[in-house]
């Protein structure tokens, strides 16, 4: 018996599966909020007495770095290790993954419907595969394929340092150092980043705030969603916000190019994360395949690379679920 999961600092999903399963066909799955636990083990230990199951294995993709098998999750107060679950679950195998590396697992497994191709191009049939993935931050990984057999590459490239490509986005570097200090693409190219990138805009008077969003944004926590619906809004149109959008697809176009260079990508790249579902129609615009090909005498590499987005929200659960069914 696996057991599989999805760590995130807002919800955890834990699944099972039996010695036969499937990665997309678990016996049983649960989603849980995070917070409302003080550790990763106290939930687990919640999950198997709801079910009842003893397990040989398990596999989890977790919101943060895995150094020699131990991890802290980004935003939540936990520390974990994969001796410490075995010891406290008593699950003779624990596997801690990041959650781009174990979405990255997934990859070779999507199919037609998971997926929305922004660039067909052509594809090297062992070509290393980039991920790239704007969320709550910036996460990325890689995949070397050789054989028939793959190898997932965890990275924090993420955090490496914003490079603007024009002279906006050069204010918008000096804007945030002067708050920040260190500018990483997470800054600029996230959840977390999109807010900074629309007070910039607001703030060096690109565009007008609207009234009515200006106190619908007083009144929340999370800036992001209320920018990202009003950028998508045809009926009340925020011209502000659709250029907050605009920039973080020209920025996010051009770190996915790095990272296709960096990597040499020519089996593709692919977007995951929660905002490029949300945000098609502005990926499926010029800015984006622009910026991502717009690499000098690297243009024409670029544009035999194909690009995709990941539409299937459980890819890191699937990708943990293929690795403790076929790696682990």
């Amino acid at each position: 018996m696996l057991l599989a999961g999805d760590i995130g600092g807002t919800k955890t999903t834990l699944a099972a599966y039996g010695p036969n399963a499937a990665a997309r066909a678990p016996l049983v799955e649960t989603t849980y909020p995070s917070a409302e636990y003080p550790s990763l083990e106290a939930l687990v230990q919640v999950f198997i007495n709801q079910t009842r199951l003893d397990f040989e294995r398990a596999s989890f993709g977790v919101a943060g770095p895995v150094v020699e098998g131990a991890s802290t999750i980004t935003n939540l107060p936990w520390k974990m290790s994969e001796t410490q679950l075995s010891a406290a679950l008593g699950i003779p195998s624990v596997r801690l993954l990041n959650d781009l590396e174990a979405a990255a697992y997934a990859i070779p497994s999507l199919g037609p419907a998971d997926l929305r191709t922004l660039h067909a191009g052509r594809a090297a049939p062992e070509g290393p595969i980039a991920l790239i993935a704007p969320g709550t931050g910036l996460g990325e990984a890689f995949i070397t394929r050789r054989g028939g057999r793959i190898e997932v590459h965890p990275s924090e490239g993420g955090h490496c340092d914003f490079a603007p490509t024009n002279a906006l986005q050069v204010g918008l570097l000096e804007y945030l150092r002067q708050r920040e200090g260190h500018v990483s693409f997470e800054r600029v190219c996230s959840g977390r980043g999109i807010p900074n990138v629309y007070a910039y805009l607001r703030d060096n008077g690109f565009a007008p705030e609207p009234e009515w969003l200006a106190a619908l944004l007083a009144g929340t926590e999370d800036d992001t969603p209320a920018i990202v619906t009003a950028a998508m809004d045809r009926e009340r149109p925020c011209a502000l916000c659709a250029a907050t959008v605009e920039m973080f697809v020209a920025i996010l176009g051009a770190e996915a190019g790095n990272l296709a260079l960096k990597v040499l990508a020519t089996g593709g790249v692919y977007l995951g994360g929660g905002i490029p579902p949300r945000i098609l129609s502005f990926l499926e615009a010029p800015r984006f395949l622009e910026a991502f090909q717009h690499k000098g005498r690297f243009a024409e590499l670029l544009a035999r690379i194909p690009l995709h987005v990941i539409l299937n929200r459980k890819v890191a659960l699937l990708g943990a679920a293929q690795y403790g069914l076929h790696r682990a």
